[in-house]
C-alpha cells in the first residue's frame, strides 16, 4: 500500500496556489487530506480538491503538527513568518518563494538537477527552489553541462507581471561552449 502524506498549501486563493492543488490532483499526488490555507481574509472560500469543495482555513492558526509537508507560494514575507515555525512542528516545507534561497542551511533544488541537495533539508525542514525562469534555464543547461563542460549562458525571459499561471513565459537561451 502506497504511502499517503498530509499536505498543505499556503497560498491556497492565489493564482499559484490554486495550480499547485490542481497539478497535486492531475499527478495523482498520494495525498491523505490536503489543507488549503491562506490570510484570515480568505479562510472559508472553498477550492477544489478530488471531486470535493474544501473549505480554505486561516493560516495564523493552523498547526503544523497536521501536516507532513507543506508548499508555501504566499510571498517571502509569509513565508519568512511561518515556514520556520512548520518546519520546527516537523512539517517538511517545500518554499516557492525569494526567502530562503540565499541561507546555507536550506537546499536550493531543482530536482532533475541537483536531487542530492534535497538531503540538505533536515536541517531546518525546508527545501527552497528557484524561480521559474532559472527552473526552466537550468533544465537545458544541465544536460549541456554534463555533456560539454563548462558553458556560458545568455538568458532573457519576458514575464506578465501577474505571474498567473496562464500568461505568458517567453525565454530565450543562447548557449555558447567554454
Amino acid at each position: 500500500m502506497q504511502k499517503r502524506f498530509n499536505i498543505a498549501v499556503v497560498g491556497a486563493t492565489g493564482a499559484v496556489g490554486e495550480n499547485m492543488i490542481r497539478v497535486l490532483e492531475q499527478r495523482q499526488f498520494p495525498v491523505q487530506q490536503l489543507f488549503p490555507l491562506a490570510s484570515k481574509r480568505s479562510a472559508g472560500k472553498t477550492v477544489p480538491f478530488a471531486g470535493a469543495m474544501l473549505e480554505v482555513l486561516d493560516l495564523e492558526l493552523f498547526d503544523f503538527s497536521k501536516a507532513d509537508i507543506a508548499f508555501f507560494s504566499a510571498g517571502s514575507s509569509v513565508s519568512e513568518k511561518f515556514a520556520p515555525s512548520a518546519g520546527a512542528q516537523g512539517c517538511i516545507v517545500i518554499d516557492n518563494t525569494s526567502c530562503f534561497r540565499y541561507q546555507q542551511d536550506v537546499p536550493l533544488v531543482v530536482p532533475e538537477v541537483n536531487p542530492d541537495a534535497i538531503a540538505g533539508y533536515k536541517a531546518r525542514n525546508i527545501i527552497a527552489n528557484p524561480n521559474c525562469t532559472t527552473i526552466i534555464s537550468l533544465m537545458a543547461l544541465n544536460p549541456l553541462h554534463k555533456a560539454f563542460g563548462g558553458v556560458k549562458s545568455i538568458i532573457a525571459s519576458k514575464e506578465h507581471f501577474s505571474h498567473h499561471p496562464t500568461d505568458l513565459l517567453i525565454i530565450s537561451i543562447c548557449f555558447v561552449p567554454l
